[in-house]
């Protein structure tokens, strides 16, 4: 039996987390908790191992919710990845399979029941944080790009994402005073009450958490070539997927005038080279860091992130 150390980093994400309630339709049933799900994954990768054939060959790696494991299998090297059940992460096997490894990372097989994924194998130590920023706008947009596709049916939509969104900041609102600036609440509830009902921005596949860790190295037509990785994907306007990029690499962001300037500076770029309107992906972004200010204000630890969500709300105003 295949035996797998689970990562410090990864059990120290997972545990904790309770089940996600926004599972929905046929996954609800694959709801789990943190630990629950950590105590069944060495089983879990011992089995796809055995059933896919795969063979380990080198250490696992990991993200905030989801272990991936070099492997071998009969047609080569290859990456087996088995994700913690959460709505995000629910259609990425369809997504995939749906571009087809035009500029996004190529499925090989997926037990969808299980959240277990047998990817190509990319360059995991190659990312877009050893280039310049400008640069990797660059490459983000012209991913965003070639991964333009009309969606399947059975992704979630931004309209559902953003009538949730209009109803949680408008009890915000309700509730008085909080870490972000009312202001910014009432706009963030506006835009988002104005894009649930909003067609116009068409029923795109997106990526949505498109930043510089997760597009790596690959080859593509035999050719070095960078590939998009881990979408969560959603069906609407492609505005959508130039928000991921702005709180990327917050180092290089700057003060003042400099980060207002160096963030909408990232949003022409990507803009330009995705060939999305830059209007409507800043009032995306106002709606979406609402979203990540208020899912971690009440964490002292995240104040930080806090800070910068205000910040870039502030630089997207028109």
């Amino acid at each position: 039996m295949t035996v797998v150390a689970l990562p410090a980093g990864l059990v120290a994400a997972a545990a904790g987390r309770p089940a996600d309630v926004l599972l929905d339709g046929p996954s609800a049933r694959h709801a789990i908790d943190g630990d629950s799900w950590l105590r069944g994954l060495p089983r879990t990768v011992a089995d796809v191992c055995a059933d896919w054939e795969l063979t380990p060959d080198g250490p696992a790696r990991h993200g905030a919710c989801a272990i991936a494991l070099p492997v071998v299998s009969a047609d080569g090297p290859a990456m087996l990845k088995v994700t913690w059940p959460h709505h995000e992460a629910a259609g990425e096997h369809l997504a995939l399979r749906h571009w087809g490894g035009q500029a996004a990372v190529r499925l090989l097989r997926a037990d969808p029941s299980l959240w277990a994924l047998l990817l190509e194998r990319l360059d995991a130590d190659r990312d877009l944080h050893g280039i310049p920023m400008d640069e990797a706008c660059e490459v983000v947009g012209d991913l965003l790009r070639h991964l333009k596709v009309p969606a399947p049916p059975t992704v979630p939509t931004l309209r559902e994402y953003a009538a949730r969104k209009a109803d949680a900041y408008a009890d915000v609102l309700a509730g008085g005073a909080g870490p972000v600036p009312r202001r910014f609440v009432d706009q963030a509830r506006a835009l988002a009450a104005d894009f649930a009902t909003d067609d116009s921005g068409g029923g795109w596949l997106l990526h949505t958490d498109l930043h510089c860790s997760n597009v790596l190295r690959g080859i593509r037509d035999g050719r070095p070539a960078w590939v998009a990785i881990d979408p969560k994907p959603a069906a609407g306007d492609r505005a959508f997927d130039v928000v991921a990029l702005l709180w990327d690499r917050p180092d290089e962001l700057g003060t003042g005038a400099d980060l207002r300037w160096g963030l909408r500076r990232r949003v022409e770029i990507v803009c330009e080279a995705a060939e999305v309107d830059e209007d409507r992906a800043r009032s995306w972004a106002i709606v979406r860091e609402m979203d990540n200010a208020l899912e971690v204000a009440h964490d002292p630890a995240a104040a930080d992130r806090v800070s910068l969500a205000v910040a870039i709300i502030k630089a997207m105003q028109p």
